[in-house]
């Protein structure tokens, strides 16, 4: 009776997209096999044989983007996982890679809007959405995309060298704080964080008396915490938790644990990561991690996830994982997380729930050719990069448009 259940929940499961399955037995979910299919036409909307969402390639690697703009024939791409590609209404979606600046389409029928030049780190404004956020060696500022008018903020005499992260900052999801990374007047790597409401820029972080090398920066989602990820001399990459006023909150002295993942604000009000865990007791799983105190959730047994997104934050409670590897991968690792070249969303509640929202059907080869699956603000549309099973062939995005339940969490 219990192998009949089992197997009845792992049809359905697969069928439906939904999963309502314990975490102890994530594991014991069949792999599917992604079955053969033609690379979908640009601007064809398609339907995923086994899950039964739709999806559409939004990009022509090689061809014409927007006037004056040639999409590079390598790649043709938005940013980052942790990176929102949509703006606050998602009538805008912005194609960051291969593009000589950045391409936007319109956010819902991907059909190309218009090109702006820029070498600067912009950011979506998570509430408004004629604004991106953006910082140059010399300052932060605003600028409308659509209009081209850009408007500066701070521009500080006492720091050099500004940036957003680097690469991987965000802003709060009220979008009124930042943290900077620059370098002060004495030559050190400093970060500190900056309201642009208020105009009030916080104590500086002496970065450079940290042991190793600095990764990045970035402002916890409520706006209380600077999350900075470091590298020390043996390599190992560590994590440190600082409060606004720059006293250190926590320190996560374990490798990667988590990485290569986001931030959220989870059920109870708490600032958390999730990503990927490098380090033992839970190396190779997906994990979320509390700021305030370093508390770790288990969400997903060890497997082949790469990057964590949780870019959803009008639909909270669920993250998106891209994994990699091959079918032969999992099959030789028992115990692993039955999922390759796919993308999923997962509760991070530690219930083990998960929804499956594409089969990538991308055969990894270097850095733009990562999936790099990334939600729309509410969830709506995730949009993923892929070389359609072609190792060191032309890297598309695609846009998948999942079904969701009427309740705001998902549930």
């Amino acid at each position: 009776m219990f192998r009949t259940a089992m197997t009845l929940c792992a049809v359905l499961f697969a069928a439906s997209g939904f999963g309502v399955v314990a975490y102890s037995q994530l594991a014991s979910i069949p792999i599917l096999i992604a079955p053969p299919m033609e690379r979908p036409g640009y601007l064809q909307a398609t339907t995923d044989p086994e899950f039964g969402t739709s999806f559409t390639r939004v990009t022509d690697p090689g061809q014409l983007l927007a006037p004056g703009s040639l999409c590079k024939p390598e790649y043709c791409r938005h940013r980052y996982s942790s990176t929102q590609a949509w703006n606050a209404d998602q009538s805008l979606l912005a194609i960051n890679d291969g593009c000589n600046g950045i391409c936007f389409l319109d956010g819902r029928t991907y059909i190309p809007a218009f090109h702006r030049p820029m070498s600067d780190d912009c950011k979506w404004h998570p509430v408004d959405p004629e604004l991106m956020i953006c910082i140059s060696r010399y300052a932060i500022y605003r600028w409308a995309p659509r209009n081209d008018v850009k408007a500066i903020v701070y521009a500080p005499a006492d720091y050099t060298n500004l940036q957003f992260g680097p690469y991987k900052g965000n802003l709060s999801f009220d979008g009124n704080r930042l943290v900077v990374v620059a370098t002060n007047r004495a030559g050190a790597l400093v970060a500190f964080g900056y309201d642009l409401s208020t105009k009030i820029k916080y104590p500086d972080i002496n970065l450079s008396s940290l042991p190793g090398a600095h990764a990045y920066c970035g402002i916890s989602p409520s706006g209380r915490y600077v999350y900075c990820f470091h590298r020390t001399t043996d390599e190992t990459e560590v994590t440190y938790i600082f409060a606004l006023d720059g006293t250190q909150i926590q320190y996560w002295p374990e490798h990667h644990r988590p990485g290569h993942g986001d931030m959220t604000i989870d059920a109870d009000g708490s600032d958390v990561y999730v990503g990927v865990s490098k380090a033992d007791p839970d190396k190779w799983h997906v994990i979320k991690r509390r700021l305030q105190d370093g508390k770790v959730t288990d969400l997903i047994p060890a497997g082949y996830g790469t990057h964590v997104s949780t870019r959803n934050i009008r639909r909270p409670g669920w993250a998106f994982v891209s994994y990699e590897g091959t079918r032969s991968k999992v099959a030789g690792s028992p115990g692993y997380a039955p999922f390759y070249r796919e993308v999923i969303a997962v509760r991070i509640d530690g219930s083990g729930q998960v929804r499956r929202i594409a089969q990538t059907r991308n055969a990894k080869r270097d850095y733009y050719s990562e999936t790099h699956a990334s939600p729309s603000p509410d969830a709506s549309q995730v949009v993923w990069s892929s070389n359609w099973d072609q190792p060191g062939g032309p890297v598309a995005d695609y846009v998948s448009r999942p079904s969701w339940p009427q309740t705001a969490s998902g549930g």
